[in-house]
């Protein structure tokens, strides 16, 4: 793959040849989709550090139960992922769904106060203590006037606890916004920049607010009002699909594509454009390169002497939650009905429960539950009793006894922190890569919050950057972080 040639300045001031492979570092959705993406001509390589593929996008079995790395439902609203898709899983369920999928209206809940309301909390209060009701409309009330005389925080909050009260007022801000995001982040949301909810967070208007508090049931809100997912059980379909894909393309070329499993980074060195791969004796020119690696991570692989002071600090500066969650096997059918539900409260354990096995049947052996939970704690052990009978209070479970088993799971990246320092560090970074030819780029490699779609439309535009296409890539990936709409008919759709 690596081949002679003639060799080409590039615009750092390098060397490459044409029969040099564009390298994609990590094989999770977005470097799977780049892979994919790619012009057939092209010759790749994609490695990734783990034995299989998927990133997050993973699912574990054992014992008929099927678990995801948490909620993995897919979203999806451009057309050439919905192409994708069906590419991918030719055929039909019906009403234009990809064979061997469902589509699910989404059933999301509240648990705060001892009461189960609908999502978004801030559309359906009703049935909190009156005295809560009155507080968050009158929180409101108060919310607006200050925005109406112009008050800071209620015009620009610079803040996502200024934010929620803005938006909200304090009282939702104070039940709902800040314990929540609290519990979520492990810090506390005053800390946090407003940019990265905007997208997802639904605004209800006033008149909804109202109507939500005097009873009449506010549905339907958000981008995720609906979610596909596999028949069989287990958001690794997807993932699995691609890289048959990518896999048929490398049996037909092997001397020019090629998928390695197993395989980490050691090195990257921007200015001989190549990269070092653990086990191998030499390094791996490449022509381009496309990064889906956690951005420290990338940036930690280049030798110091070629990253600028400033890029360091700003990698430095990077900040990141991380994930301990359980999966929760059962005996018995889950009590509640719904997909996943927010808890806000600190008196419990968690901040959010899912039911797999409500979305999909076959997410768990007949009569039994599959569940995720996710824990506030990230460093003890966690009190699994008390997690249980907390369980119990939500409805996630009928009774501690029906726990057929348990299992810890830690994830290392799995939220961007975007605090004050988030903006101007990532701009650092991304600007020096660019110009020393590397795109990094999906959830970790652009150090941003995304869905599952977004991730995949990253790695088309990072494909559609490698071939050239720089106005579709541009277009591309503003889609994906939402800031553009879907064209009809893309460049290389």
């Amino acid at each position: 793959m690596s081949g002679g040639g003639k060799k080409i300045a590039d615009a750092a001031g390098s060397n490459s040849s044409p029969a040099d492979p564009v390298v994609i570092l990590g094989a999770g959705l977005t470097g799977l989709s780049a892979a994919h993406h790619l012009p057939a001509q092209t010759p790749f390589l994609l490695v990734e550090r783990e034995a299989e593929v998927g990133g997050h996008a993973r699912s574990r079995r054992e014992q008929g139960h099927t678990f995801d790395v948490t909620g993995h439902w897919l979203h999806l609203r451009d057309p050439r992922m919905q192409r994708l898709l069906a590419s991918l899983f030719p055929g039909s369920s019906g009403e234009g769904v990809a064979a061997g999928w469902v589509e699910v209206e989404r059933k999301t809940k509240i648990h705060a106060h001892g009461v189960e309301l609908e999502y978004p909390f801030q559309a359906n209060i009703h049935g909190l203590p009156l005295e809560i009701v009155q507080e968050c409309l009158l929180g409101l009330v108060e919310a607006r006037e200050a925005r109406a005389r112009g008050e800071a925080w209620a015009v620009d909050p610079r803040n996502f606890e200024d934010y929620a009260r803005a938006r909200f007022g304090e009282g939702i801000a104070r039940h709902f916004f800040v314990p929540y995001n609290r519990k979520l982040w492990g810090m506390h949301p005053n800390g946090l920049a407003p940019e990265w909810v905007r997208r997802f967070v639904p605004e209800p208007d006033p008149a909804q607010i109202i109507a939500g508090a005097i009873g009449l049931r506010q549905t339907g809100l958000g981008y995720n009002a609906r979610f596909m997912y596999p028949k069989a059980g287990g958001i690794d379909a997807l993932p699995k699909a691609l890289a048959r894909a990518i896999e048929a393309r490398c049996a037909a070329s092997p001397s020019e594509h090629a998928l390695r499993t197993a395989t980490a980074v050691e090195e990257v060195d921007p200015a001989g454009r190549r990269v070092k791969l653990e086990g191998a004796a030499d390094w791996t020119p490449y022509s381009r390169l496309i990064s889906t690696i956690p951005l420290p991570e990338l940036v930690a692989r280049v030798d110091p002497k070629q990253v600028p002071a400033p890029v360091r600090e700003a990698a430095a500066a990077l900040r990141w939650v991380r994930w301990r969650y359980l999966d929760v096997a059962t005996t018995r059918p889950i009590p509640a009905d719904w997909h996943w539900a927010y808890v806000p409260e600190e008196r419990f354990p968690f901040f959010r429960v899912g039911v797999f096995s409500n979305a999909v049947e076959s997410m768990a052996p007949p009569e039994c539950g599959s569940l995720y939970v996710e824990l506030q704690d990230r460093v003890g052990e966690p009190d699994l009793p008390a997690i249980a009978q907390a369980l119990v209070e939500v409805r996630a479970l009928e009774s501690t006894d029906d726990l057929r088993f348990c299992r810890v799971r830690d994830v290392e990246y799995a939220y961007v922190v975007f605090d004050d320092a988030h903006a101007a560090a990532v701009a650092t970074i991304m600007a020096w890569l660019d110009a020393v030819g590397v795109r990094s780029c999906g959830r970790y490699g652009a150090w941003i919050y995304n869905s599952m779609e977004d991730s995949m439309l990253s790695g088309l535009a990072a494909a559609q950057w490698a071939s050239g296409q720089l106005d579709a890539a541009a277009h591309t990936e503003a889609v994906a972080r939402r800031e553009a709409k879907p064209a009809p008919q893309a460049a290389n759709s």
